[in-house]
């Protein structure tokens, strides 16, 4: 077994050769890079922050604003006044057929009103710049671009996840780190308010004060309310168990001998050394959250139109997925892929801070 030894402040080994020493957060990014599966999830991860937060200062197309003569329109790289031209054209197909075959005179107004939308079309397509635009993952029911609408959608989402996991540490650390360290009627107090909240459904508390509040242009700060308000139950027990087994080490006691008091003990040694297992926590929570958000904007207690988040798209595209699937597969998929980056980064992130997992790298 090769042993250390120090010479002139620096650490070599038997053979007199100097030895690097290597910090906690340098060996973790070590073990980190050789996970393949996180190092993808993280740069997937990193895409996505810098396309959608920076969504402002690329070339994507307003959100809000609507097109009616490109309603429906397909996936495509043509320009939008081709495809909604060959669109009208195969409607009108159809129509006509449909009346030659059924005789049906009803029919006659919808051919009428698809042959002035065309005359319109053409006279228009050259002279307006708004029909050369290309919509590569086509447009919803009211002729906007599904793509800006899924990447800003992922800004509320994603703002979502990062505020309920935010205000979940910070709630979760305090308490859980005060109730470890102090103890006593404390600690008994917190505990039992833990496990009255624990016995509640949290989805349901969640669904009723949503439907309790108004909705409108503060839905998004009600839904933060909301899903922050039950977030921060097992946080609190994770610091609460980890304060307590590091409570009456060593360095703690040699803090509280040079006279540290409670606060200093807390935050500037027991927490740092907790920090690992909250950065993996965080990161597996984060993706808890945008689900949660996903749901109760499916059910209709989410974001409020004109704004929209991946929850509210994956909504609209149901109604309309048999005729428009794009409209519900452009969402799903852009969500399915970052829930996933951020699972295979935090399964990552928990083995390279794993103090364990060094004799297994």
């Amino acid at each position: 077994m090769p042993t250390l030894a120090k010479k002139n402040d620096k650490v070599v080994n038997e053979f007199n050769q100097y030895v690097k020493p290597v910090s906690l957060w340098a060996d973790a990014w070590k073990r980190l890079r050789r996970n393949r599966m996180a190092v993808i999830g993280m740069w997937i991860v990193g895409i996505y922050m810098v396309v959608i937060f920076g969504a402002a200062l690329l070339p994507f197309k307003s959100y809000t604003e609507q097109q009616m003569l490109h309603v429906n329109l397909p996936p495509s790289f043509k320009p939008a006044g081709l495809v909604a031209m060959g669109q009208l054209e195969k409607r009108k197909s159809d129509l006509t057929t449909a009346i030659e075959k059924s005789g049906r005179v009803d029919l006659k107004t919808d051919l009428v009103r698809i042959e002035a939308e065309i005359i319109q079309l053409k006279g228009d397509i050259d002279a307006n710049p708004v029909h050369k635009r290309v919509y590569i993952f086509g447009t919803d029911y009211l002729g906007r671009d599904m793509l800006a609408r899924t990447i800003y959608g992922g800004q509320i989402s994603i703002l979502i996840g990062l505020i309920g996991t935010l205000t979940a540490a910070v709630i979760g650390i305090v308490l859980g780190a005060l109730g470890g360290y102090l103890g006593g009627w404390l600690d008994n107090l917190i505990g039992r308010f833990v496990d009255i909240m624990y016995s509640l459904p949290y989805m349901l508390v969640v669904i009723i004060i949503m439907s309790m509040l108004p909705t409108g242009s503060n839905s998004i700060f009600v839904l933060f309310i909301a899903i922050a308000m039950i977030s921060w139950l097992t946080i609190s027990r994770v610091v609460r168990g980890q304060i307590i087994s590091l409570k009456n080490s060593e360095f703690v006691e040699a803090a509280r001998s040079m006279g540290a008091g409670t606060g200093r003990i807390i935050f500037r040694h027991l927490l740092p050394n907790s920090l690992s297992i909250i950065i993996i926590y965080a990161t597996l929570q984060f993706p808890s959250f945008i689900m949660s958000e996903s749901f109760l904007s499916f059910l209709g207690l989410g974001v409020s139109a004109p704004l929209a988040s991946w929850g509210t798209l994956v909504s609209e595209g149901v109604q309309g997925m048999q005729l428009y699937p794009w409209r519900l597969l452009v969402p799903a998929i852009t969500m399915t892929v970052f829930l996933f980056a951020m699972n295979f980064l935090g399964d990552g992130l928990r083995d390279a801070l794993d103090p364990q997992s060094k004799n297994r790298s």
